[in-house]
């Protein structure tokens, strides 16, 4: 983790983050869960965000948090022996950044990011035949260092190229592009 000194004088830390980009139904999410599989199966804590562009909810309509957050509340915690879930409602608020998001998860080894595909960050581009839209993302994009693709690709440059589903080779070479060290666990 890199570290900063923060508003407070305390030193933050960073997580190593690497991003999945692309268009829609271009493997990312596949490509993502496999990843967490494949590092977490190594011994490392691997964490995840994702963005969506449009309204989501993790809520069933009827559910206690449903309602607490149809009546107005700021923020939802619902905890139980397994898991605790945080949901904040912006109400009219603009969407946080990436890196006040970022700077909400507990300390891992490594975040992974599905989306998010203009931020500043380490990335490699998810491609598939299937995809919404084939515009290579790469061009555009010096953040990219690699691509995973179901297809040959011509355009890569001097990217690495891998298939789509080589989740080992895409893995070792995400921890060696953040420096990833030895698992913390």
């Amino acid at each position: 983790m890199a570290g900063s000194i923060g508003k407070h004088g305390m030193t933050e830390l960073r997580p190593k983050v690497f991003g999945i980009a692309g268009w829609k139904n271009s493997g990312k999410t596949g490509l993502a869960v496999r990843l967490v599989t494949e590092f977490t199966q190594r011994g490392y804590r691997i964490s995840t965000i994702k963005h969506a562009h449009h309204d989501f909810d993790i809520d069933k309509v009827g559910a206690d948090s449903f309602r607490h957050r149809e009546a107005g509340a700021h923020e939802v915690t619902i905890v139980s022996g397994t898991r605790y879930a945080v949901m904040h409602e912006l109400r009219g608020e603009p969407e946080p950044s990436f890196e006040e998001i970022l700077a909400r998860l507990a300390p891992c080894d490594l975040v992974l990011i599905e989306g998010y595909k203009r931020e500043p960050i380490p990335k490699i581009e998810a491609r598939r035949l299937e995809s919404a839209k084939r515009e290579p993302l790469a061009p555009h994009d010096k953040h990219i260092a690699a691509i995973a693709a179901d297809h040959p690709v011509e355009d890569a440059g001097l990217l690495a190229v891998f298939d789509l589903n080589d989740t080992v080779a895409i893995a070792d070479f995400i921890a060696a592009a953040v420096g990833l060290g030895r698992p913390t666990k």
